[in-house]
């Protein structure tokens, strides 16, 4: 009898192991630093969702030399963190990147400028100098500044597009009468480096109508023919969605997770507890599956260029409710 059980008990550790070995890898490639805006994604790996979920998630930093869809089509991640101006230029020029998920339901993006430059409203923009993020950020400026009838070539009938770096130095230094800012980042940079509210304009992209889609979840969509790749898929938005909604209800303990996993140690608890409050406003009223309406409000922002718009046509397969059909369940 004593080595009937030892056997068993031998073989449910062995098959404890077994399990332990068999869970799935998944590398998520984020679009930024490691901050609160990727917070829902660390809490699921630091509360054990993706581990209950038979998960193994490696998670890595972006940067301002990072180009998450680069990344994807070179084989460097399984999924990636996009915005939806940028996925979908992608896309067009041969990148099959589908969403597949959406755990942002708002827009964060606004363009700050300084009163004492003369901005009062966005007709005030022509002839002045404009802060603006590249890497693929810039499409949802463009489809704005189509919208107002303004050229990005400078001129005193137009606007000149500054190339911004990833921080604010060009309005404290007098460099731009405006730069892009996040509701969650960049403009409380400006606020802490000693700017005041009442000194500024604020001028958010979603009460202009040219609000796009922000932080979805991408794939190439030649791995949706996998269903094991479905699969896993199905199971990481699960658990990444269970630690967005942690995130919402816990956001100074979802702003300590992510500064424990903050490799450079760069980010100050101050600023990420603020910051996990305003993304929380963004992330709220979303279970994950992406909104057919927002989507579309997307695309007609983005086509709404005139004689250069961010996207030339209609995409055709660009999301799919496969995932958030299972996961949601």
């Amino acid at each position: 009898m004593k080595k009937l059980i030892t056997a068993a008990v031998a073989g449910a550790l062995a098959l404890g192991a077994s399990m332990a070995q068999a869970a799935d890898n998944i590398t998520l490639q984020l679009k930024w630093v490691t901050q609160a805006q990727f917070a829902g994604y660390y809490v699921a790996k630091d509360k054990g969702f993706y581990k209950a979920e038979n998960l193994n998630v490696t998670i890595k930093p972006g940067g301002p030399d990072v180009a998450p869809a680069q990344v994807i089509a070179g084989g460097g991640a399984d999924v990636i963190i996009d915005w939806m101006p940028s996925a979908l230029a992608s896309r067009e020029k041969g990148l099959d990147l589908v969403n597949i998920a959406q755990p942002f339901k708002r827009s964060g993006m606004m363009l700050t400028c300084r009163k004492d430059a003369g901005i009062k409203t966005p007709a005030d923009f022509k002839g002045k100098t404009l802060g603006v993020w590249f890497y693929g950020n810039e499409y949802p400026f463009l489809s704005w500044m189509s919208k107002l009838g303004l050229k990005t070539n400078g001129g005193p009938d137009g606007v000149t597009v500054l190339k911004q770096g990833f921080n604010v130095d060009p309005i404290l230094q007098g460099q731009a009468a405006c730069v892009s800012t996040m509701t969650y980042n960049e403009y409380w940079q400006i606020i802490d480096a000693g700017l005041k509210p009442s000194d500024l304009v604020v001028f958010k992209y979603e009460d202009q109508g040219v609000a796009t889609l922000e932080d979805g979840l991408y794939v190439l969509g030649k791995n949706l023919k996998d269903p094991k790749f479905v699969d896993k898929m199905v199971r990481f938005v699960r658990a990444s969605m269970k630690g967005w909604k942690w995130a919402e209800a816990h956001p100074d303990a979802a702003a300590m997770i992510v500064l424990d996993n903050d490799a450079t140690g760069a980010q100050t608890e101050k600023h990420q507890k603020r910051m996990m409050r305003e993304i929380a406003k963004l992330t709220a009223g979303s279970n994950g599956a992406l909104d057919p309406a927002d989507y579309e409000r997307t695309v007609k922002s983005l086509m709404s260029g005139g004689s250069d718009p961010v996207i030339t046509k209609k995409p055709v397969g660009a999301w799919t409710h496969m995932i958030t059909d299972k996961a949601l369940k």
